[in-house]
């Protein structure tokens, strides 16, 4: 029998291990209610409903019915419907995104042999894919179907770069099914290809497709679903225009409000913990980065600060070009190739341990803290799945942010304090949370009122995790 190469038999262990150790991580933070109605809820709902015959659809922020498209134009969401009926868990959506992201180290180190004319550096950008912390906070924050576009750019990329253009289109438009911005990112590549490679026709219209996709997609596809008519995203870029018409106007009005707003402290921290893992590599290929200036905008535009931070999804169309970009950058200094893969590999290792989402960092002087013990479950965290328990799967019910996403998997869930047509509310004082951004009131006095309220009983209590139940008329 043919021995594999150490190289190959290293990346595929790494890409395994990466992706049972991510998805058990995924699973153990929702058992630890380290997730919310927002987002994996939201997400949890769509597939549900599209499991049961009504494509994407879901409650939103306000108690309406709506469609998923009126948000994001992430369809490829639909492709879970089918798996549900199979394994009808919210662990069905982590566990997959885990594998996906892991699946991604397999284009990086396709990409490293063939630029890099060498095994071993393959690998050390591979490694450094799945050591980079971006790529784990993507894996960890909740699931988004936009987390499913970052291996697929980096598959779409590779069959470009081997100039296998129907093996291309299918990756790039499966990415660009996970969310409205993406076909901005496969633009970028074609640009990429029509200059690098000489290809300029192919080049072209890869590039005009993807703008148009995208075009359409924020322009015709959410307006059309959403009833006020255009995304509540945009409330995001108040301060630059609150529109993309309105971001043109105001570069050209008041350029300084843009430079104002895109390179703030937070900004250029974010910048330095995008690049500083991969040794800034990168930069050395910036043909490559014009694929991350799309997203890289919409993210350093926006006033809402979670854009602004690796610990979230928003790094989903970044990665991609900035790990080829790496690779490619790599290839400029050939000479010293070994050496250089070695660096990338300790900087990401580096950035990982002052960044990642390891739990295990928090143990070691100096190491990253940040959600260190989400993937605890607690005692509390028990309690709350016993309250859950006695919630009929068919009711509407009304919940706190974190158990919301325990309980989305109906036909109607409601953010407390909106009751509405609820007959059951679900509530954990300890996590108040509504949503994930704001409360119109205190959760306490909502619920002080709800204890007093005689058209609903208190049917459990402990530890501070309500249940309650509308008493019949």
């Amino acid at each position: 029998m043919r021995r594999l190469p150490t190289p190959l038999l290293t990346v595929c262990a790494a890409m395994t291990a990466y992706g049972a150790g991510f998805a058990a991580l995924s699973v153990l933070r929702q058992r630890g209610f380290a997730t919310g109605r927002f987002d994996l809820g939201t997400m949890v709902q769509a597939v549900w409903w599209t499991a049961h015959g009504h494509p994407l659809q879901m409650t939103n922020l306000h108690g309406r019915q709506i469609s998923r498209l009126a948000a994001h134009v992430d369809p490829i969401l639909a492709v879970f419907g089918p798996l549900w009926w199979i394994w009808p868990s919210p662990d069905l959506l982590l566990v997959t995104q885990a594998l996906a992201v892991a699946a991604g180290a397999w284009p990086v180190y396709q990409l490293g042999r063939k630029h890099l004319a060498s095994s071993r550096a393959a690998l050390g950008f591979a490694l450094a894919y799945l050591l980079y912390p971006a790529t784990g906070w993507l894996t960890l924050n909740e699931f988004h179907p936009v987390a499913l576009a970052t291996p697929l750019l980096l598959f779409a990329f590779w069959y470009l770069d081997n100039d296998r253009l129907v093996a291309f289109a299918l990756c790039a438009v499966a990415a660009a099914a996970c969310k409205e911005e993406i076909g901005l990112v496969a633009a970028g590549f074609g640009i990429w290809y029509a200059l690098a490679r000489g290809r300029l026709l192919a080049g072209a219209t890869i590039a005009l497709l993807g703008v148009a996709w995208s075009a359409i997609a924020v322009a015709v596809v959410i307006p059309h679903f959403h009833t006020a008519g255009e995304s509540d995203f945009y409330g995001r870029y108040s301060e630059v225009g609150g529109s993309a018409a309105g971001i043109v106007k105001t570069m050209f009005t008041h350029p300084l409000r843009i430079v104002d707003a895109a390179f703030s402290s937070r900004d250029l921290r974010y910048l330095l913990e995008l690049a500083a893992p991969l040794a800034a590599l990168s930069l050395l290929a910036p043909l490559v980065l014009i694929a991350a200036v799309p997203e890289l905008a919409i993210n350093l535009l926006s006033a809402t600060p979670t854009q602004t931070s690796i610990h979230f999804h928003y790094t989903a169309g970044l990665i991609p070009p900035l790990m080829i970009a790496a690779v490619l950058g790599a290839k400029r200094l050939r000479r010293w190739i070994v050496p250089v893969a070695m660096a990338v590999v300790l900087a990401a290792l580096l950035g990982n341990y002052r960044l990642g989402p390891i739990p295990g960092w928090r143990h070691v002087q100096g190491g990253a803290r940040f959600q260190a013990t989400a993937a605890r479950v607690t005692e509390h965290d028990r309690i709350a799945a016993r309250a859950l328990d006695l919630i009929p799967k068919s009711a509407v019910v009304s919940a706190t942010n974190t158990l919301g996403a325990h309980l989305s998997a109906r036909r109607r869930i409601l953010s407390f304090p909106f009751v509405q047509d609820a007959t059951w509310i679900a509530a954990d004082e300890t996590q108040p949370g509504y949503a994930d951004r704001y409360a119109p009131l205190p959760t306490a006095i909502q619920l002080a009122a709800l204890r007093r309220n005689p058209d609903w009983r208190l049917v459990f209590e402990q530890d501070g995790v309500l249940v309650f139940n509308r008493a019949p008329a």
